[in-house]
């Protein structure tokens, strides 16, 4: 049996010394040194293979660790407390819940035009205007396909209504303008649809000339077109737009009267098909966005 030799503890102290002062190269040889005195029987390519170094390749810093992306405490414990979501996925987030919001209900305006739009047109319901032929406050004639290729807004009034049809036709101005005013009419741009066309539509012709139309229009707007026609023709389109229209009965020449007959503004596409009625209840700037949102819908 051999005898196994004990390193001296001056060569221990030295190792020691060794460690604490970082000396690689030294370290190396010293480990190997005491390796061999230690275990002489072991080969020496598995006496220390922890601080052989490899030829030609630096000496690295070995760790299972995930490196750290934080520099301190402080920064390990914000992250920590933030969790996996930032304030940039919050805002990311909460735009994109908007948009589709948003979306979602203009599509459900968008469609619901279109119900009302294509309820007028529907079948076995009652058709809402119709082929026309009257007198405009010039003494022209004015026809239905006069109404084609721009969306029309008609209204049906008197000259002599004291309170109600003038209120409605300052309205009617203002609605001219705003819609007017949107890129989405024009009357230079080829790819928009021409201005809006304003049609006042006199229910007492017997009073109602072309001389006391164009008077009477011209304190209101320069765009609207009055029209006016006999009897049985201003029967006949009021019948054919279903407006409610009376005039007292025993009426002499030259006594002043009133007539009866209902309030709404008649939006037309641009085919003369009927799209929606616009009442007292809507203000100008409800009424424009009215319009203008089936002016939209139409170029869509």
């Amino acid at each position: 049996m051999s005898k196994t030799t004990v390193p001296s503890r001056n060569l221990i102290s030295s190792f020691s010394r060794t460690l604490r002062n970082k000396k690689a190269p030294f370290l190396a040889a010293q480990c190997h040194k005491l390796s061999t005195i230690a275990f002489p029987t072991v080969p020496r390519s598995q006496q220390c293979l922890r601080c052989t170094p490899k030829p030609n390749s630096p000496l690295r810093q070995f760790s299972s660790s995930t490196p750290r992306t934080y520099k301190t405490v402080q920064e390990q414990r914000s992250r920590y407390r933030s969790g996996p979501f930032s304030w940039k996925a919050g805002v990311l987030f909460l735009s994109s819940g908007a948009a589709l919001i948003f979306y979602f209900r203009y599509e459900k305006a968008r469609m619901e035009r279109k119900r009302v739009a294509e309820a007028a047109k529907g079948v076995g319901r009652p058709k809402v205007g119709g082929p026309f032929s009257l007198l405009d406050q010039n003494g022209k004639e004015f026809t239905d396909g006069d109404m084609k290729g721009r969306y029309s807004l008609v209204y049906f009034g008197f000259t002599h209504c004291p309170d109600i049809c003038p209120e409605e036709l300052d309205k009617m101005a203002q609605m001219i303008d705003l819609v007017n005013a949107s890129p989405l009419l024009s009357s230079t741009a080829t790819s928009s649809l021409p201005p809006l066309l304003p049609l006042f539509i006199t229910c007492d012709p017997a009073r109602d000339t072309p001389g006391v139309l164009q008077t009477y229009l011209s304190e209101f707007h320069p765009a609207i077109i009055g029209l006016t026609g006999t009897w049985e023709q201003i029967k006949d389109i009021c019948k054919k737009y279903r407006v409610y229209f009376s005039t007292p009965e025993g009426v002499k020449k030259g006594q002043d009267y009133l007539v009866d007959h209902s309030i709404y503004f008649y939006l037309m596409d641009p085919e003369g098909d009927f799209v929606e009625a616009i009442g007292r209840q809507h203000s100008p700037e409800d009424a424009a966005k009215i319009i203008l949102a089936h002016v939209g819908d139409w170029k869509s």
